[in-house]
């Protein structure tokens, strides 16, 4: 079990008190609970990395809204995509050091799982699960703003990202090719909304929603970029 002295110096990184057991779950991967049962009651992380990236979504959805007024839906799919990739939730869970408070397995343990990138940005969801249990949505709020707002402003402060052509290079590259569906159309006349997904290699990989179809695609495709792991799997 991870000491309760090691916790207590992590809750001082993240800067909000969490329920222990709820901390200790967020910090317990499956292959731990596979091997150690009687010692991780809570289970492991994956209910709380559910929930912690359906609230990510919405906060900085929120906060981009806010901050933003004058972006278009499409520009801010473009930065929420970014900061809730697997990359930058990677880059602030590494700057917590969450990797060291991790309960793995033993084979997880040997194949370097405390540095992967996919692992560590799920740990970071099932912490801000765990943070919006404990407090609630404004603490939660708080608590992503704090974290994931400085790579949001710097991601507004690039040049607009081509969204379709940057994942029509990168799925090219994988021998696949990018395809563009039409979901639903909805509003009256001078509000048309557009739903949108991109396929890549058959494989739905983001869905983006515009005033116009173009638009849509473009947040389709930033959305299918801040998942690219997703993309790329599709396009094998």
């Amino acid at each position: 079990m991870t000491p309760r002295s090691s916790l207590a110096e992590l809750v001082l990184s993240l800067g909000v008190r969490i329920e222990s057991d709820l901390l200790e779950t967020a910090l317990t991967h499956a292959s731990f609970v596979h091997e150690n049962p009687d010692l991780a009651p809570g289970g492991d992380n994956q209910r709380l990395e559910f929930l912690g990236d359906a609230i990510l979504q919405f906060c900085t959805g929120q906060f981009l809204y806010r901050r933003y007024p004058r972006a278009g839906a499409g520009e801010l799919t473009r930065l929420r995509a970014t900061a809730v990739s697997e990359e930058a939730l990677w880059r602030v869970a590494e700057g917590l050091g969450l990797g060291a408070y991790l309960r793995l397995g033993r084979g997880e343990e040997a194949s370097g799982g405390r540095r992967r990138r996919s692992l560590l940005a799920d740990v970071f969801e099932a912490v801000v699960g765990a943070v919006y249990l404990s407090h609630g949505v404004s603490e939660a709020q708080a608590f992503v703003q704090r974290h994931l707002g400085p790579i949001l402003a710097a991601s507004a402060e690039r040049p607009p990202v081509d969204a379709k052509t940057t994942l029509q290079e990168l799925v090219q590259a994988a021998g696949k090719s990018v395809s563009y569906h039409l979901l639903a159309e909805t509003g009256p006349d001078h509000g048309r909304v557009f739903d949108v997904e991109v396929r890549a290699g058959g494989v739905q990989v983001g869905c983006g929603q515009g005033r116009s179809k173009k638009e849509a695609e473009q947040a389709a495709a930033a959305v299918a970029l801040g998942k690219w792991d997703v993309a790329r799997d599709g396009a094998r």
